[in-house]
């Protein structure tokens, strides 16, 4: 750990496979803002683990029905939520991610801007996201720091 903060460690001593995986994760999370910009839900929901639960603290904004991702039910009403905007953008920021073997947690911040256009007036809502992910590797025990190795598991979003 670097002096003065809990947070900031030496990475000097950072192996070939930490590094690889590290940038495989941010590689992750940064495609589940490009992949909810284009609208592409496939290849978003391809992302995730199949037990992955999906959760907002913004519960006004979307109501989730209470199951998992698997049968696709919950991520449909996020992406439908989406459709209702003209365009966003995710800028995914600050990111700490902490390794444990195959597994990894990680914290991003994101500011998601959303445009609406209704005749002709245009909004816009910037929401400032926080992600809490928890990660795995799918190829366990292996060596493939890929960013499709790795899938988002339980997502709790905080807005």
């Amino acid at each position: 750990m670097a002096t003065g903060s809990s947070r900031c460690r030496d990475h000097t001593d950072l192996s070939v496979r930490e590094e690889a995986d590290r940038l495989a994760i941010i590689e992750v999370v940064d495609a589940y803002g490009y992949c909810a910009d284009r609208r592409d839900t496939a290849s978003q929901m391809a992302l995730f683990t199949e037990d992955t639960d999906f959760s907002s603290t913004w519960r006004l904004a979307i109501p989730f029905l209470p199951n998992t991702f698997g049968d696709g039910t919950r991520y449909h009403r996020y992406s439908t939520n989406l459709d209702t905007y003209e365009a966003t953008t995710h800028f995914n920021g600050q990111s700490t991610t902490v390794l444990d073997g195959d597994n990894a947690s990680g914290l991003t911040y994101c500011l998601a801007h959303h445009g609406k256009v209704d005749g002709s007036v245009r909004t816009l809502m910037v929401a400032a996201i926080r992600y809490l992910d928890t990660l795995s590797n799918a190829t366990a025990g292996g060596f493939s720091a890929s960013a499709s190795s790795w899938s988002i598991g339980p997502k709790p979003v905080h807005w």
